[in-house]
């Protein structure tokens, strides 16, 4: 349920208000908006049907979400949310945030080497696994928080912003410590538990969409992060499983203007994923930008093929510079900039 706020509620107003919903058992979220504040209240709503609210003052209306996804929903928030990522930073404004580096962390030095690379051509964001998800338990797994120390370094040699992925609820505490960004995985979309130990944070949530998931059942999964207090959830298109077999996946473009429709939290695309050729990942990065998206996630690694996973969609430092000067021209057409 959302109750629509009079433009001149007094703050006494509103926290009457809140604490009647408090009262009932209820979660209710306050959302600021330029034009019209309003209150979200999740929960069993029988018992706040029974109020008069519409005769509280300060409300100028009360409306049912009628989304199964309530806080993501753009019925709560109609202005597009600006997640504070750090510095100053924030993913889902004018600005289009570019996150770049190795699918995992393999040493110290060149992580360091790629991160000062890819900052200079552009990048806000280092991204790096720490801990792998593969799909055979022999693949390399990830250094752990070796990794995550190595990270660390680039962050201070540097002063570039940080995303890891997160797998197992064990080891928040150590994503917490280093991270500015927790990565949740497309394997882990659907993993609630995780969802809701993220959701209790306030740090940042780069959430994956699932290999084969809808777009509801995507925003579903960030209705869980919300619902349990954390604002902060950047949705990731990184492609899905289709009949085609050219590409590792197939990149939904589509999933960009979608979620724009339903929802006001930022999405970025995964176009290293989504395609798994090096070749595709430059003209699908435009593509993206095109489409609406607030950022992109690139794989770059020194020598792709000596890289401990996914040398193959990963592109050389050179090639990333060369693909950053093409995606401010088309930044600069849609009306934004990297």
């Amino acid at each position: 349920m959302i109750i629509v706020l009079k433009k001149d509620a007094t703050r006494e107003q509103v926290e009457h208000i809140m604490e009647k919903v408090e009262s009932l058992g209820l979660k209710p979220w306050l959302s600021e908006g330029v034009e019209r504040s309003i209150i979200g209240v999740i929960g069993e709503e029988d018992m706040l049907r029974a109020l008069p609210l519409e005769g509280f003052p300060g409300i100028e209306k009360v409306m049912p979400i009628l989304k199964p996804y309530k806080l993501a929903s753009k019925d709560f928030k109609p202005d597009p949310s600006e997640i504070d990522i750090g510095g100053g930073i924030k993913v889902g404004g004018n600005r289009i945030i570019v996150m770049a580096g190795p699918c995992s962390v393999e040493d110290e030095e060149s992580l360091i080497d790629i991160a000062k690379k890819v900052k200079a051509s552009g990048a806000s964001v280092l991204r790096g696994g720490a801990f792998k998800p593969r799909t055979s338990p022999y693949s390399f797994q990830g250094l752990g928080e070796e990794g995550l120390r190595y990270m660390a370094e680039a962050k201070e040699r540097t002063d570039i912003l940080l995303v890891s992925e997160l797998m197992d609820v064990r080891n928040l505490d150590l994503l917490m410590r280093y991270a500015d960004i927790i990565q949740i995985g497309a394997r882990n979309m659907q993993n609630y538990d995780l969802l809701r130990e993220v959701g209790k944070s306030d740090k940042p949530i780069l959430l994956k969409r699932g290999m084969a998931n809808t777009i509801k059942e995507f925003l579903m999964s960030a209705e869980y992060v919300l619902s349990e207090g954390n604002p902060n959830v950047i949705l990731c298109e990184r492609g899905i499983r289709t009949f085609e077999d050219y590409t590792r996946f197939t990149l939904d473009i589509n999933a960009v203007p979608a979620i724009k429709e339903l929802s006001h939290l930022p999405i970025v695309v995964d176009p290293s994923h989504g395609t798994g050729r090096w070749s595709m990942v430059s003209a699908m990065s435009r593509a993206a930008i095109a489409a609406g998206a607030d950022g992109l996630i690139i794989e770059v690694h020194n020598n792709p093929e000596e890289a401990l996973s996914d040398g193959d969609q990963s592109l050389l430092p050179e090639k990333f510079e060369m693909m950053m000067g093409g995606l401010r021209k088309v930044a600069e057409a849609v009306g934004r900039t990297i």
